[in-house]
């Protein structure tokens, strides 16, 4: 997610347009970015600890973005619940 330092054109256009729509109760909206990571035989100490890295090296801007992650074991593949659909 943009920290809350910096502008977001497109959350805030994002919030106007639900307004427009009749959804007025909406007061701000904020859009981040969204990773799923499969990972391979970690335990969850080292899992966390890569996603961290990751996260930190890889996926995010540290100047203007945060980010948190959750750890789901077991979980089933991200784009299971996705066959046969169309895109």
């Amino acid at each position: 997610m943009l920290k809350s330092t910096v502008l977001d054109p497109q959350g805030t256009a994002i919030q106007q347009a639900l307004a427009s729509l009749g959804h007025a109760a909406v007061r701000d909206v904020r859009q981040g970015k969204f990773f799923v990571l499969d990972l391979d035989n970690l335990d969850r100490a080292a899992a966390q600890a890569e996603v961290e890295r990751i996260a930190r090296e890889v996926l995010t801007n540290p100047v203007i973005e945060d980010f948190r992650f959750e750890i789901v074991e077991d979980a089933k593949p991200a784009l299971a619940g996705q066959a046969g659909q169309q895109k």
